[in-house]
C-alpha cells in the first residue's frame, strides 16, 4: 500500500489520469514515424544532428537544475527537456552543423524555459524560440538546405562524409538547394508569375510525402498529420488550435489566390509545404503557451494561421511559423483574459457572488 503525505494540503483530493511524463511520451509516439522516417530520408547526418540537439537539450536542462537547486532525475524524467529537442531537431536543416543543434539547446532549455522558472513557467515555445534566434542569428547556416539522401541508396553519405558534414566542415555546396517556401519567394520577388514558379518546386504529392528540400518538420506532412490525429484520437489536444491554424491559413491563402493568382500561391501549398502540421498540431497547442479555454484556443490559432501567411507571403523570411506561435504567445494572456470561463461562484470580474435570501 502507497502512503502520500498530505499535510498542508487542503481537499479534496482526485486522480488525475494523465501526468507530464505520460502526456509527453504520447506526443514522441506521434511524433516517432515522422522521425523515422526523416532518418531515412535524409541519411546519417540528420540522424547525428537529432541525436546532437535532443542530447543537448538534456544536458541543459540538467545543469540549469543543478545551478537551481533541484533535484535532476525527479525533473528530467518527465521527458520535457527530450521533447524540447526533438521539437526543436526537427525545425533545422537536417544537415546543418553540430553547434547549430547545441547552441539551440541552450536557446531553448536555458533562454526560453528556465529563464522563467522551468516547466510550466515559460511564456513562449523553448523550441520557436531557438529556432527564431538561430535563424536571425546565422541565417546562411539554418537556411541551407538538402535534398533527400535516403540510407542505403546510392547517394547516401558514408560514415566518413557523415562526420565530417556533422562535426566538420558542414553541408557541401554540391547539395544544398531551396525549400519550396523559399523557392517561390525568390521566383516571386524576381516578377515571375505563380503558374511559372510553382512548375520549379515538387508536386503537391510529393510536397505532403515528404521528398523534397526542408527541416526534418516540413518534409513528412503526411507522417505528422497522422501523428496530430493519433493526439486528438486520445485527447492530448483539441481541434480548435489545428483547425484555427489550418483553417485561416489555407482561407487566406485561396482568397488571395483567387484574387490575384499570378501573385499569390493557392491554400493546398501553404498547408502542405513548411511546417505547417508540425505547427499546427504539435507546436502551437503547447499547453503552457497557449490559452485555456476552447475559445481562446480557436482564436489563438486563427492568429497564427493569418500570421503565418502575412509572414510567408509579405516578410523577409518564407517560413512563418515559428514567428507567428511566438507572436500569439505574447498575446495568450489577453486572450485568456477575454475568453475564459467565469468560475463557478463568482461574477465574471472575479467578485464572489452575493446570495440573497429568499423572504418567507
Amino acid at each position: 500500500m502507497t502512503t502520500f503525505t498530505v499535510a498542508g494540503k487542503s481537499g479534496p483530493f482526485t486522480h488525475a489520469p494523465n501526468s507530464v511524463q505520460k502526456t509527453m511520451n504520447t506526443v514522441l509516439l506521434a511524433l516517432l514515424p515522422a522521425i523515422l522516417f526523416n532518418a531515412y530520408l535524409f541519411g546519417l547526418p540528420g540522424i547525428f544532428l537529432f541525436a546532437v540537439t535532443v542530447l543537448s537539450c538534456v544536458v541543459v536542462e540538467a545543469a540549469c537544475l543543478l545551478i537551481g537547486g533541484r533535484s535532476v532525475s525527479a525533473t528530467l524524467i518527465d521527458g520535457s527537456a527530450v521533447l524540447t529537442g526533438v521539437l526543436l531537431a526537427m525545425s533545422l536543416p537536417p544537415w546543418a552543423p553540430w553547434w547549430i543543434g547545441g547552441l539551440g539547446a541552450v536557446f531553448a532549455i536555458a533562454l526560453a524555459k528556465h529563464t522563467y522558472g522551468g516547466l510550466g513557467q515559460n511564456v513562449f515555445n523553448p523550441a520557436m524560440v531557438a529556432r527564431v534566434a538561430l535563424l536571425i542569428s546565422f541565417p546562411v547556416a539554418m537556411t541551407a538546405w538538402v535534398t533527400p539522401h535516403p540510407l542505403f541508396s546510392l547517394h547516401t553519405p558514408s560514415l566518413h562524409e557523415a562526420l565530417l558534414i556533422t562535426f566538420g566542415t558542414g553541408t557541401p555546396d554540391t547539395v544544398s538547394s531551396a525549400s519550396a517556401l523559399g523557392l517561390i519567394k525568390t521566383e516571386l520577388s524576381r516578377g515571375v508569375p505563380v503558374s511559372e514558379a510553382m512548375k520549379q518546386v515538387p508536386d503537391l504529392m510529393d510536397m505532403a510525402m515528404g521528398y523534397r528540400s526542408g527541416s526534418l518538420g516540413e518534409t513528412s506532412a503526411v507522417l505528422i498529420l497522422l501523428g496530430g490525429v493519433f493526439l486528438l484520437l486520445r485527447g492530448v489536444i483539441s481541434w480548435h488550435i489545428p483547425v484555427g491554424v489550418i483553417g485561416s491559413l489555407f482561407l487566406m491563402a485561396s482568397l488571395f489566390h483567387a484574387i490575384n493568382p499570378d501573385r499569390f500561391t493557392g491554400g493546398l501549398f501553404h498547408i502542405t509545404s513548411g511546417a505547417t502540421f508540425l505547427g499546427a498540431f504539435f507546436i502551437a497547442t503547447d499547453y503552457v503557451t497557449s490559452p485555456v479555454s476552447n475559445l481562446g484556443k480557436l482564436v489563438f490559432g486563427i492568429g497564427c494561421g493569418i500570421l503565418t501567411w502575412v509572414i510567408r507571403t509579405f516578410a523577409g523570411y518564407p517560413e512563418g511559423m515559428a514567428f507567428s506561435v511566438l507572436l500569439m504567445n505574447a498575446m495568450t494572456l489577453i486572450i485568456d483574459q477575454y475568453t475564459r470561463p467565469r468560475v463557478f461562484g463568482r461574477t465574471r470580474s472575479g467578485e464572489p457572488l452575493q446570495h440573497k435570501e429568499k423572504n418567507p
